[in-house]
């Protein structure tokens, strides 16, 4: 039994391709005697005439590896192309870290844990560079004899 041309017709209805057109196999026959479009339209709106779904690109594997990176992983070596600074710029790092000092800066001048013009110092060796970090500006206050409340 051949249903060459049913098929030619049923993917020119279902505007599609030969190859997505399925037939139900328990309608073959019916199918096999149906010769003129109306037929055939009368068979798809039956339901033993369908066209198959599209066959994507499954999304899994890509998304399995993008939620290992955001999580750290796959990005040793191997997988690293461009510098460490083309990758966290210098320029980013500084902004950071000066940002967070500032910050820090400003509430401690806010709560009088320091003076105007001890601000205006630390903020102005803070913009030299002087401190790696707030830890580093906390503890060289400390040292300069300036006590932060919640940092014994």
């Amino acid at each position: 039994m051949q249903i060459t041309n049913q098929k030619k017709m049923a993917a020119q209805l279902l505007k599609c391709g030969v190859n997505r057109v399925w037939i139900n196999p328990s309608y073959l026959d019916q199918v096999a005697q149906s010769v003129q479009k109306e037929d055939i339209r009368e068979a798809i709106d039956n339901g033993w005439i369908k066209a198959k779904a599209i066959q994507g690109t499954s999304r899994v594997r890509a998304l399995k590896r993008q939620s290992q990176k955001q999580k750290g992983r796959r990005k040793g070596h191997g997988k690293r192309s461009g510098t460490s600074n083309a990758r966290n710029p210098r320029k980013q790092q500084w902004m950071a870290t000066i940002r967070a000092q500032r910050r820090t800066l400003k509430d401690l001048r806010e709560d009088g844990s320091i003076t105007r013009s001890q601000y205006r110092h630390y903020y102005l060796k803070a913009k030299g560079g002087s401190y790696r970090s707030i830890s580093h500006l906390k503890t060289q206050m400390g040292l300069e004899g300036i006590s932060i409340g919640g940092d014994e």
